[in-house]
């Protein structure tokens, strides 16, 4: 009897090389964020430790946005250990695949502090693509999960999006005067100044605003319909990755400074394409 000659050295790594969809992407985002959302869960209930501070006094680390970010990285590195990944906390690993996963272990970290049930661990898969957003990274998957709510917000290129399994949607609203608008504060004197005199400019013209203290959880309520629209100045890349996503898969524009600028930390605005140029002329006094 003849032995089938082996597999070709090409195909046995065809057969074990990981699925690298964004579906299969977001499935893991999903799952490593709801596991790290039950460890900051574990940990508050222990009670909180300030490691250090960052842009100013109040801008804190705590110990668990260290161990989190132990653990997503740990994770992501057993699930894919080819890919890159970026952390708010400091990790930076440059991976052999066109992947990089950009993490924010505890999106809303003072809200941890004081016990207010609104952070969220952001986990997003990204591409390079210098085109898209203003740190050169396009995400492609990413799940963003608030431990206290038990919600899970995912999407993935081309899939829609979702909270806990159920198709979001943005409102669609197209008049800033009956929009209810999220944004977020920076860290220091100088930049509330600055973003106090857009508020001013803004609350006049809208339904009202709301300041939830996350940026992942801004945009998840967006694409969620909870807000009409939302901006914010001085976002990090960890900040917006997985939420940008959600938010556009749900049917929102996202736009920078003008349209020549890429959105990201610059600025970003995000809304119904009918209201987000509206929601920028106005924040920005043009």
């Amino acid at each position: 009897m003849t032995a089938s000659p082996p597999a070709s050295s090409a195909s046995s790594s065809a057969a074990s090389a990981p699925d690298s969809s964004p579906a299969a992407l977001a499935r893991i985002a999903a799952r490593v964020a709801v596991e790290t959302g039950a460890l900051i869960a574990e940990l508050r209930g222990r009670g909180v430790a300030i490691a250090a501070s960052k842009s100013s006094s109040v801008d804190i680390v705590t110990e668990a946005d260290r161990a989190a970010e132990r653990l997503i990285v740990s994770e992501l590195r057993a699930a894919r250990p080819e890919d890159g990944v970026l952390g708010e906390e400091g990790t930076g690993i440059d991976g052999r695949s066109p992947v990089t996963w950009v993490v924010d272990p505890i999106d809303g970290t003072v809200n941890y502090l004081y016990g207010i049930p609104a952070y969220a661990v952001s986990i997003a898969a990204t591409v390079r693509d210098e085109t898209a957003y203003a740190d050169g990274r396009r995400p492609i998957a990413g799940a963003v999960y608030n431990p206290c709510t038990g919600e899970l917000f995912d999407a993935w290129a081309g899939g829609g999006a979702r909270l806990n399994g159920d198709p979001i949607a943005v409102t669609g609203l197209s008049d800033l005067s009956s929009a209810l608008v999220g944004t977020g504060f920076g860290y220091t004197a100088e930049r509330r100044a600055e973003q106090a005199q857009m508020v001013s400019r803004l609350l006049p013209l809208a339904r009202d605003i709301r300041r939830m203290g996350s940026a992942a959880l801004d945009l998840c309520s967006l694409a969620a319909g909870r807000l009409d629209a939302y901006y914010e100045l001085g976002l990090q890349p960890w900040d917006y990755a997985a939420g940008v996503l959600i938010a556009e898969e749900a049917g929102a524009a996202i736009i920078g400074r003008d349209d020549a600028t890429r959105p990201g930390t610059p600025f970003l605005f995000a809304g119904a394409p009918t209201l987000v140029e509206q929601l920028r002329t106005v924040v920005l006094g043009a």
